[in-house]
């Protein structure tokens, strides 16, 4: 009886076991099969997110494509307008040597006419000899008078025929000198149609490209396209200046980068700090100093300020602790001074109301003009995570309105 309690006891606490052991293995089961369905869906947002930062690069690619060709386009317009100057000068380098060449061959002619008239005069006088002048000659005194007449004649027939030869080898060297320019005139017409050429179909290229943008992307292209069209209102603006200062002055040849006397634009600084230089990236036509935010920037040479102003756009710039400061393009803040011996310079990105010299406004060499900051087109590109911040100072040097590489006039 005892030994029937016993199995029984043991057999119903061998069904609880049995009974309790079962949600827990389907509960283990389901744990299990839980955690791979949130591995699948980890691994599908990861999936997600790589085919949607796939697709940002390659906006981004296309965007910065599109950036180069605008660039690209902006250095085949410049060019094309530097060889139409050449051209003009050109012909009227050739106008000039026609006319000169004219006049060169009407007194050559003259001088020919004249000597073979002479010669004639001679050779029907026959020829004269010492003996002729003496018993020709009334005295000593007229015999003298009569000889040095007579070398003197023979003098200025010497000195004609001289001249003559020199006029003769002018006009060689003119005509020379006029072929030369006339070739050149064709090379560089060919020059400029290869250019055009270039400059369609590159054009061409970024039309098309240009679909492919999303309407944010398309908005910063606008942005670029404004800045390179301000650029050329600058420098169109800036060549007549220098223009007009070297028809006032006679004309000038530029200073030379070695007797430039510049000093750096922010003291303490040389060209040791420059963090991107002279077209470090399509498009950048200067030099860029890494300056701190409101840092002191100082005119490198005295001179005259031609223009001091703010280019607003659609840019939106924050200052360094994240807070917006408004909406550049371009240069934001610059100046540019004309130094008077054929060079300008052109301060950019300065902190907004920082500028000291206006427009008209002489200033001396170390003088501050502005500070350093961030306002225009500076990197990098605008988003919500990434604002515009990077405080620096763009610097250029221009010679006759066109720039140069800044590195050979700093110290």
């Amino acid at each position: 009886m005892k030994k029937d309690l016993i199995y029984k006891v043991c057999c119903f606490f061998t069904i609880m076991m049995l009974v309790c052991s079962m949600p827990i293995s389907i509960l283990a089961t389901s744990r299990s099969a839980l955690d791979s369905e949130r591995e699948q869906v980890n691994e599908q947002i990861q999936q997600k997110k790589e085919e949607k930062e796939a697709v940002q690069n390659e906006k981004s690619s296309v965007l910065s494509e599109v950036e180069s060709l605008i660039y690209q386009i902006s250095d085949y317009e410049t060019q094309i307008g530097q060889l139409e100057g050449e051209i003009t000068s050109i012909e009227n380098n050739i106008e000039e040597a026609q006319e000169k060449l004219l006049l060169e061959e009407e007194n050559y002619k003259k001088q020919d006419e004249a000597m073979k008239e002479r010669l004639i005069v001679i050779y029907e006088a026959g020829e004269t000899t010492f003996l002729d002048i003496l018993l020709g000659s009334d005295g000593i005194v007229d015999f003298i008078s009569n000889y040095y007449l007579a070398s003197e004649i023979a003098k200025a027939d010497a000195e004609m025929l001289e001249e003559i030869e020199k006029k003769k080898n002018e006009i060689e060297a003119t005509k020379q000198g006029l072929e030369d320019s006339k070739a050149q005139l064709e090379q560089t017409k060919r020059n400029k149609e290869e250019t055009s050429r270039a400059l369609y179909e590159t054009k061409q290229v970024k039309d098309q490209m240009v679909n492919e943008l999303s309407a944010e992307e398309q908005a910063i292209q606008q942005e670029i396209e404004k800045f390179e069209a301000e650029k050329k209102e600058i420098e169109e603006k800036l060549r007549k200046i220098a223009e007009e200062e070297a028809n006032k002055n006679g004309g000038y040849v530029p200073v030379a980068p070695s007797q430039s006397g510049y000093i750096s634009p922010i003291p303490g600084t040389s060209r040791n700090s420059i963090t991107c230089g002279f077209y470090g990236y399509s498009g950048h036509g200067g030099v860029d100093f890494g300056g701190h935010y409101g840092e002191p920037v100082v005119a490198v040479k005295s001179g005259t300020v031609v223009i001091s102003k703010t280019t607003y756009g659609s840019i939106p710039n924050y200052d360094l602790n994240g807070n917006y400061i408004g909406s550049y393009s371009s240069y934001g803040e610059y100046i540019i001074i004309n130094h008077h011996d054929g060079t300008m310079t052109l301060y950019a990105h300065g902190k907004p109301g920082s500028r000291l010299v206006v427009e008209g406004q002489s200033v001396s060499q170390g003088q501050q003009i502005m500070t350093v900051g961030n306002t225009g087109n500076v990197l990098p590109r605008p988003s919500s995570s990434s604002p515009r911040n990077g405080a620096h100072l763009h610097f250029e040097v221009r010679v006759n309105g066109s720039r140069v590489n800044p590195t050979q006039y700093l110290p």
